[in-house]
């Protein structure tokens, strides 16, 4: 082997990159004054692409392999670069490696809240969180629309724009999705499938693609969640009256509650009465127990009464309302009433405790008046 050999051995570049950071996108093969040897080694290993730029401009992108980059096997060369012989030429030429894989554990969530028309709650809001990955699809595409020359670009640098992507297409998903707010927990999987897919073909223009994105929550403003809280405890509860019933009886065991201090003096009240009977010589609960009082009558049932006209039921009205109805002339004869305990529907006149609210009107007066 001659010394020219030898030499040319010695000074063949080998050119590779392993990526110890996890974060890294782009990394820039450094040299100085950017000098790559004719016939050096280039090393692209899986999950990566390399983008040689000759003079700024993009020539090539190389795949996973091993490649020399000579005349032969490279015939840009030729065209960009007139060579000499030998190892004495150097070319000015730079190689950025592109990382090609997954990168995972990304968050994204809502900023702000996102105003939608629900079919069951009307205009409301809601917030939303989750995960995404992103992949490089096009390293030379990615390198010219996003990367440019930065020598090392990672993936905190472009995080920002995609989660603003995300967020975007999200909404619009959601607001013309019509799926029920209680309903989309159930289609988490397909609504995610969904936005990626939409943000997929935005971001194609980067040369990335968002192969998945996971809807880790979507949750309601905190005022809707405690309105739903109390329409799900009523809906347990039963009817209306059981449910006063129940809020009645529950305020009753809230320690420092009005109504329980109340009950509490009550029954003290009651206690010292007995003491004090037992202490004036009257029969106490060894003895033979004192008559008690007749029990008063029960007050009578104020009936609460629903309308129902041109298909629509209004209500709940009491008597007084629906007498300064009657006097108005919104609450006619023939209207349809209903109230608890009716059976069915009947008309206002029909009923004895409303039809004494409408006026008799007295018989024409005599001749000659």
């Amino acid at each position: 082997m001659g010394i020219l050999d030898f030499l040319t051995g010695e000074f063949i570049d080998v050119i590779h990159w392993t990526d110890d950071t996890r974060d890294t996108m782009v990394w820039r093969f450094e040299r100085e004054d950017h000098e790559i040897k004719y016939g050096a080694k280039l090393t692209v290993r899986e999950g990566q692409a390399a983008v040689f730029v000759h003079e700024g401009q993009l020539a090539d992108t190389f795949m996973p392999g091993l490649y020399m980059l000579e005349t032969n096997n490279m015939p840009i060369l030729t065209t960009l670069q007139h060579w000499d012989h030998g190892f004495k030429s150097p070319f000015k030429s730079e190689i950025y490696y592109v990382s090609t894989r997954r990168f995972t554990d990304l968050k994204w969530g809502t900023k702000n809240p996102i105003m939608l028309r629900d079919p069951e709650f009307g205009p409301t809001r809601i917030r939303a969180y989750g995960t995404y990955t992103v992949k490089v699809t096009d390293p030379g595409r990615f390198l010219i629309e996003v990367v440019g020359t930065d020598g090392e670009f990672t993936m905190d640098e472009i995080s920002y724009q995609i989660r603003n992507i995300i967020v975007q297409e999200f909404s619009r998903v959601i607001a013309n999705s019509g799926i029920p707010v209680l309903d989309m927990a159930a289609n988490t999987g397909d609504l995610g499938k969904l936005v990626a897919t939409r943000i997929s073909e935005t971001i194609a223009a980067y040369g990335l693609t968002l192969p998945e994105l996971y809807i880790e929550n979507i949750s309601l403003p905190p005022a809707v969640e405690k309105a739903l809280d109390e329409r799900t405890s009523r809906g347990l509860t039963g009817s209306l009256d059981e449910h006063f019933r129940y809020k009645a009886g529950e305020s009753l065991t809230q320690p420092g509650s009005a109504a329980g201090s109340a009950m509490g003096m009550g029954m003290g009240a009651g206690m010292g009465m007995q003491m004090g009977g037992m202490m004036g010589g009257q029969p106490g609960p060894w003895g033979r127990a004192p008559s008690a009082p007749p029990a008063p009558p029960p007050a009578p049932v104020e009936h609460v009464w629903h309308l129902a006209k041109g298909g629509e039921s209004s209500g709940p009205y009491s008597k007084a309302d629906l007498g300064r109805m009657a006097g108005k002339g919104e609450l006619e004869r023939d209207t349809w009433v209903w109230t608890q305990g009716q059976d069915g529907w009947k008309r206002a006149e029909d009923v004895d405790e409303l039809a004494q609210l409408f006026t008799v009107l007295p018989p024409p007066p005599p001749e000659g008046a």
